[in-house]
């Protein structure tokens, strides 16, 4: 195969497909035509390295070296690749560095979990052997069980069992490789009751293995234990009288509670109620999910041995970019990009990076850009209505009783899930700590109390994800710098009773002004906290407490910032196309909380405060009775939900709103659900949406909001196809998509469908399509066209001074609901903002054009000069200008 970057020299738009095993390579090749018909230059494909069986998403990687099967495998690739250099496109691919799934398929895991320390692949994960809470020295802690360890003992649930030659350790579902020393004695017996000296030989040479923490002899303990293995398995073939000895010792162990736990003893893991994770786990994780240990990247052997297979598809030209899964996550994101920058030096990178408010990517990373939530962002809060926000804000305080602002919440909840779910790093990290105080007298007599609560208020307040320092010896950024001053100040004033230089200390470590080994792995570990503490407090806890204005509360999102003004739109638009051109622009990701077509929607109700209050108070009245122990924040959650989603089933708002309470963490959460209350939130759903009245009442409230918001949606459609960067789109997202968070944003698309609307919409005019607003050919009719226009004039999008941004004002009564700018000499972009107020009421509103005769490229029109909006805009709701004579 050879196609890639010198096929698509330049990124012109992505399209992004969820691979699983019901949609796999070969689904996705048939689609191939279709997505060059649209005008997407490449197909952005989720991870398809080999993941845990059945896995959905594929971020669950068990082997970095082999195509997952359960998409169909080698052959199935090879024809999905084929069918996109057929139709021309290339292909970006999500990849994960951070972390791998723990499964039996993990070889690497396996190897570990049976070999303790002196495996060889002990060294390619995160791993303490013996972390701060650790009972046992060299024992991985398995957090699974669903109950005590002594209770799930007892109760039978543990068992040993032998295949072949070797024997693991079964919990329901979850298996384990016992370690093969632990395994003496039941041979010893076993041979005595054969009668097999050669049993017996066997059992004294796997007793006589070297210790699993003895690191000096891994390599002759690996070699001898593999040659007894394979022993072992032909003697059991061969010996009939053998194999059943073994088996009845095996069965006679598993009978024998006090036995068996000597075993469990001996393992180099210890099974434990899935609780304990919380506080005593081992390895790190991605966020707290404790079936994904992390990796360490940043040794060149782990390196070589995850990213060997996609590094070969980007030399074949089978790949022509990578997307980057959670940098963040990383030891060193930067020596990261680095790296893959020397092995890929053509590749595009682009990196799955959030972005705080003012935050810039720092410009050291030699990648094109982001995959676009400061976008997404900055686009949503053009279509919000700042006027709209002190109304909203009396209304939900009234409502709710909720009275703590946004930035006072987050620390609280960032502070909860440190305490709940990442107490475990948070332990290692206060244990790190407590070596470097040891070396500092003016510091050493704080107890392990005093630091553990003093990083914590330090990450809850901090304001970014992470910073970058590549310590020991730096640099560190001045962005940086700034952020860890103002984390310790703020940590300050919100611990009074903690003692101010020991904030002051940590400020000194991190700013990397106090130096040394123990200081530098302090802070390089610290730094692979704070992001998954503001993941996990911010985006899945207090994006579903503050809810004020949902459609802000999406990733990369500041929901307690009201709007944003053109100016500063534009002013970003202009720094983008100077430093990240190639970088993505997202609207909808299947990380998003809303897709964009239910933010666009409502967005608009910042535009009717006093209407939406109205009808909020209704609704309460007409639901009072069913409510019951469902509180007001959740209750107007609830109906924003229906108001963004409309028409929603009663199973999909149930489903959607028990996942919303989980994340809350409030009243039930996914690690201690509350079953009575979980029960009664989905009553009162479902007996709201059982109620006719309370339906045709939201019926009514929604219908005048149904067109504006698609106007709003085609609008950040072709803002996002014009901007400067590569506009990506998600799956499905062609037409009006009405989907909620994960799993509901990965229902099955129809693709079907949207082939025979493109097949239909190529010879449509705009009234054409305008009259098929209810199927979504509006938004598949623009998308088409525009992609189109940008492949025709490429030097308009592409990079440097051809492709410049150049903001274009309105005048007159209504030229705050414009939004208008010049890409190069030859496109403007045209769109309306806050439709709902503007009511399609341009009055004297007109938009001074660049010189020249212009050509509207979704009608037809010819315009030049000043043209007024109402004729702009009067047969389609959004234009799309090209400069005649350089067709």
């Amino acid at each position: 195969m050879s196609f890639g970057l010198h096929r698509v020299s330049e990124p012109r738009a992505t399209y992004r497909l969820q691979l699983n095993a019901g949609f796999g390579f070969d689904q996705a090749a048939e689609l191939a035509p279709y997505l060059a018909a649209l005008g997407i230059s490449h197909l952005y494909s989720s991870p398809y390295l080999q993941a845990a069986r059945g896995s959905t998403h594929g971020y669950d990687v068990v082997d970095h070296g082999r195509v997952n099967v359960e998409l169909g495998g080698q052959e199935g690739h090879r024809r999905f690749c084929a069918a996109l250099g057929r139709a021309g496109l290339g292909q970006l691919l999500d990849i994960v560095p951070n972390h791998m799934a723990i499964t039996p398929e993990n070889q690497w895991w396996w190897d570990v979990l049976e070999n303790g320390p002196s495996s060889p692949y002990a060294a390619y994960f995160d791993l303490e052997w013996d972390p701060p809470a650790s009972r046992v020295p060299d024992v991985m802690l398995v957090p699974v069980l669903g109950d005590h360890y002594g209770r799930v003992l007892e109760a039978g649930e543990l068992a040993l069992e032998r295949h072949g030659g070797t024997f693991v350790v079964r919990y329901h579902d979850h298996v384990w490789p016992a370690a093969p020393r632990s395994m003496d004695g039941l041979l010893a017996r076993a041979a005595a009751v054969a009668g097999s000296d050669e049993l017996a030989w066997l059992a004294e040479a796997f007793e006589a293995l070297p210790l699993p923490s003895d690191r000096g002899a891994a390599q002759r303990r690996h070699r001898h234990k593999e040659v007894l293995k394979r022993l072992l398995a032909r003697l059991v073939r061969e010996n009939a009288a053998a194999a059943a000895a073994i088996d009845r010792e095996v069965e006679r162990l598993n009978h024998d509670t006090d036995a068996l736990d000597a075993v469990l003893q001996r393992q180099n893991f210890r099974p434990a109620f899935w609780r304990t994770a919380a506080q005593e786990l081992g390895y790190r994780r991605f966020f707290d999910i404790n079936s994904l240990v992390g990796l360490r990247t940043e040794d060149e052997r782990v390196f070589a041995d995850t990213h060997g297979l996609v590094l070969r598809w980007l030399r074949e030209g089978v790949l022509d970019g990578l997307r980057i899964d959670h940098p963040d996550g990383l030891r060193d994101p930067e020596g990261y990009f680095r790296r893959l920058r020397a092995h890929a030096p053509g590749a595009w990178l682009v990196a799955e990076k959030i972005l705080e408010r003012g935050e810039r990517l720092p410009e050291t990373w030699p990648i094109a850009g982001t995959t676009g939530y400061e976008f997404l962002n900055r686009l949503d809060g053009l279509f919000v209505d700042s006027r709209g926000e002190e109304p909203l804000t009396r209304l939900y305080a009234a409502f709710t009783g909720q009275s703590a602002g946004y930035a006072a919440l987050v620390r609280e909840k960032k502070l909860l899930v440190l305490r709940d779910a990442l107490g475990s790093d948070l332990n290692r990290l206060a244990a790190a700590l407590q070596d470097v105080c040891a070396r500092h007298r003016r510091y050493r007599d704080y107890t392990r109390s005093e630091l553990h609560n003093a990083l914590r208020e330090l990450i809850a307040c901090f304001p970014v994800y992470r910073t970058y320092a590549r310590a020991p010896d730096g640099p560190l950024s001045g962005q940086d710098e700034g952020y860890i001053k103002e984390a310790v100040a703020a940590a300050k004033a919100g611990r009074g009773d903690l003692d101010p230089e020991l904030f002051d200390f940590l400020g000194r470590l991190l700013r990397l002004e106090t130096r040394g080994d123990l200081e530098a792995e302090l802070v390089m570990r610290f730094q692979q906290v704070t992001g998954p503490a503001m993941a996990k407090g911010l985006e899945d806890t207090a994006f579903y407490n503050f809810n004020r204005l949902v459609s802000l509360n999406e990733v990369g999102g500041d929901p307690g910032r009201f709007g944003v003004a053109p100016e500063e739109f534009h002013e970003a638009c202009a720094e983008a196309w100077a430093r990240w051109p190639r970088a993505l622009l997202a609207t909808s990701t299947h990380d998003c909380k809303r897709s964009e077509d239910v933010r666009s929607r409502l967005g608009l109700l910042s535009e009717i405060p006093e209407r939406w209050a109205d009808a909020v108070r209704a609704w309460a009245t007409m639901n009072e009775d069913r409510r019951g122990d469902v509180d007001r924040n959740t209750e107007y959650l609830f109906y924003q939900t229906l108001v963004g989603a409309w028409p929603l089933s009663a199973d999909r708002a149930a489903a959607y709103m028990q996942k919303a309470a989980r994340e809350a963490k409030v009243h039930t959460s996914w690690t201690r659900p509350d079953a009575a209350y979980e029960e009664a939130l989905g009553g009162f759903v479902r007996d709201c949406l059982e109620d006719v009245e309370f339906r045709r009442d939201v019926a009514a409230f929604v219908g005048p909001l149904i067109e504006p918001g698609r106007i709003t949606s085609l609008a950040q459609t072709l803002v996002k196809i014009t901007a400067p960067g590569v506009p990506d789109f998600y799956q499905g997202t062609e037409l009006w998509d009405l989907s909620l968070v994960d799993p509901d944003n990965r229902r099955p698309v129809d693709y079907d469908l949207r082939r025979r609307l493109l097949a239909e919409a190529e010879g449509l005019t705009a009234e054409q399509a305008l009259a098929r607003m209810d199927e979504g050919l509006p938004k598949l009719w623009l998308i088409r066209r525009a992609l189109c226009a940008r492949r025709s004039r490429p030097q308009a999008f592409g990079e440097g001074e051809p492709a410049r941004y150049r903001p274009l004002a309105a005048a007159g009564a209504r030229s705050g609901h414009v939004l208008a700018f010049q890409r190069g000499v030859e496109v403007v972009c045209v769109v309306p903002r806050l439709v709902l107020a503007l009511a399609g009421e341009w009055e004297d509103t007109t938009l001074a054009l660049p010189p020249g005769r212009w050509r509207n490229e979704l009608t037809g029109d010819a315009v030049e000069g000043d043209v007024p909006l109402s004729d702009l805009l009067a047969r389609f709701p959004v234009a799309l200008l090209l400069l005649d004579g350089n067709a």
